[in-house]
């Protein structure tokens, strides 16, 4: 039975800015979150994310891809550089990776992503412009537990904003992203506070399974 009493070991995995990574440590800091970012990891020597991680007294890890010669070598040496920190929970916060099954395995049912879109809508990359695209009438972001395919692990909370007539597809991405970073660091909460889990491939929050599209309030 999990310790509702411990505190949470969180790795945090970017490649960019590191906004929603920036909304995590905020939480953290104001303890709204029952865990603690124990390192933040980048395949991008340059993501503003690990200033962000350095500015937070946060331990910062690159690891550039390019240095190995398969995703296996890579995210075996992932795995090797995470595990140290022992982590209960492994964030991607803007990952602009494709995991191998092996490394997935690993952590099932305690990784999350954040994906910019409505799932099962626009899986994969470029939504924003896809979204309009498609003359979607609303448009937004999905907190999911991640799984061997991509962007199909059982979705846990969604946001959605509206899609305007001559949509520009920038702002659009920030309208989203503000909903991004009020929705990760509440799903988190969820996770260090053992009420959510995935089991058979669903999402349950307090025992109670969810819905394809995830929570949704009364």
């Amino acid at each position: 039975m999990a310790d509702s009493n411990k505190i949470k070991s969180i790795v945090v995995l970017i490649s960019g800015n590191g906004s929603n990574l920036q909304a995590i440590i905020d939480a953290c800091k104001q303890q709204q979150i029952a865990g603690y970012i124990s390192a933040v990891v980048s395949n991008k020597a340059d993501a503003y994310g690990l200033q962000r991680a350095k500015n937070a007294n946060i331990p910062k890890i690159f690891l550039d891809h390019k240095a190995f010669a398969s995703r296996e070598e890579y995210d075996q040496q992932l795995l090797t550089e995470i595990s140290s920190f022992s982590p209960d929970l492994i964030v991607l916060a803007g990952f602009m990776r494709i995991l191998s099954d092996a490394f997935v395995s690993q952590f099932q049912g305690k990784m999350l992503n954040i994906h910019p879109s409505l799932l099962p809508k626009h899986k994969g990359l470029h939504t924003h412009q896809r979204a309009i695209d498609a003359g979607d009438s609303e448009h937004g972001a999905s907190v999911h537990f991640v799984t061997a395919e991509l962007d199909d692990g059982p979705v846990i909370l969604q946001s959605k904003v509206p899609v305007f007539d001559q949509q520009d597809p920038d702002e659009l991405a920030e309208r989203v992203q503000v909903q991004e970073r009020q929705m990760y660091p509440l799903v988190i909460k969820w996770f260090c506070e053992d009420r959510l889990a995935m089991n058979n491939n669903k999402a349950f929050l307090d025992g109670n399974e969810l819905e394809v599209q995830g929570y949704a309030a009364d």
